[in-house]
């Protein structure tokens, strides 16, 4: 199968995906790359040879009708519920190949096509939910500086030392960990181990690790746990995912940490923008906005609200 075939099905998968309704043929002729330019008898051919390639390969893709008023109306999904596979459990060698097959993943071009039709879906007024994506593992990279390094620490069971910022604290603290094993969760790259400081199990995500990572005492300094399972541990150490979303009024060039996972980032006036910001935990993200001081103030809920200004009359009454 040639990379251009190969990318254009697996934006076939990711456009079906991430859709919460049913798709048009029409809409994916316009969204996904590959299918534009081509006449109207050439994309029938090309569509219907795609999705009967796909269904071969065990991808689940519906068809249903877009309007219950309109049955002639047809369009096409995958479920997210029957494309996830079940957890899969791998041998230390095997899970090592994985983890090097996600991070050339990466670097195969696909990320901006990919990009682009989820963009024009939301610009058709489709909505999309990109949380779906973790669902096609590859797709995570691995750029984090940290990996590497902590990739050899596992390896060679040889604990280390570096700087980590926890969700919503401005400043890094330094953490000593024994690294078990490195997983890739929801989209992101976490190390997991146990924390000779909390002298307790910890995950710490990649991409908040700062600075160099250090390697501390000798080689083959600890062993693994028998009987360990990374994936259980990850499931149970990790933080609940949002199921709330706050509007945070945010002083334009302000607030990146809240701008960097907002749903949304709407101009409010001038010199402010209004963020739709996605929580699980609403004293965690109250902590997080007191923290910009009058950079950030909440429009709503409620909850998120009296947390903050809890807050800001607790530190202006000290």
């Amino acid at each position: 199968m040639s990379a251009r075939k190969s990318e254009r099905l697996l934006n076939v998968v990711i456009c079906l995906l991430v859709a919460r309704t049913y798709v048009t043929k029409e809409r994916i002729r316009e969204v996904v790359e590959g299918y534009a330019g081509q006449t109207d008898d050439a994309f029938e051919k090309m569509f219907e040879r795609d999705k009967d390639e796909l269904r071969d390969l065990g991808i689940p893709i519906e068809m249903g009708t877009i309007d219950k008023f309109f049955s002639d109306e047809v369009g096409y999904r995958i479920r997210r519920d029957v494309f996830e596979l079940p957890e899969v459990q791998l041998e230390p060698d095997e899970a090592a190949v994985l983890g090097v097959a996600a991070r050339v993943w990466q670097h195969a071009g696909l990320s901006e096509a990919t990009t682009s039709a989820v963009l024009k879906l939301k610009a058709a007024g489709i909505q999309t939910d990109q949380s779906a994506l973790s669902a096609i593992e590859p797709h995570v990279g691995a750029s984090e500086p940290a990996f590497d390094p902590l990739w050899a620490a596992v390896v060679a069971r040889q604990a280390v030392r570096f700087q980590h910022v926890r969700s919503g604290a401005s400043e890094p603290t330094t953490r000593t960990l024994e690294p078990w094993g490195i997983v890739s969760w929801h989209g992101r790259w976490y190390v997991v181990g146990r924390d000779r400081d909390r002298q307790a199990t910890r995950m710490f995500r990649m991409s908040r690790i700062g600075g160099a990572v250090k390697t501390v005492g000798e080689t083959g300094a600890f062993t693994v746990p028998e009987g360990t399972d990374l994936r259980s541990l990850v499931t149970e150490l990790a933080p609940p995912r949002p199921t709330s979303e706050a509007k945070v009024r945010a002083r334009t060039g302000s607030c990146v940490s809240l701008r960097r996972r907002a749903n949304a980032i709407e101009a409010y006036e001038e010199g402010w923008d209004l963020l739709h910001v996605p929580y699980a935990d609403s004293s965690v993200l109250a902590e997080e906005i007191a923290s910009y001081g009058p950079d950030a103030v909440v429009e709503g809920p409620g909850d998120v609200l009296d947390g903050v200004l809890w807050r800001l009359r607790t530190v202006a009454g000290a």
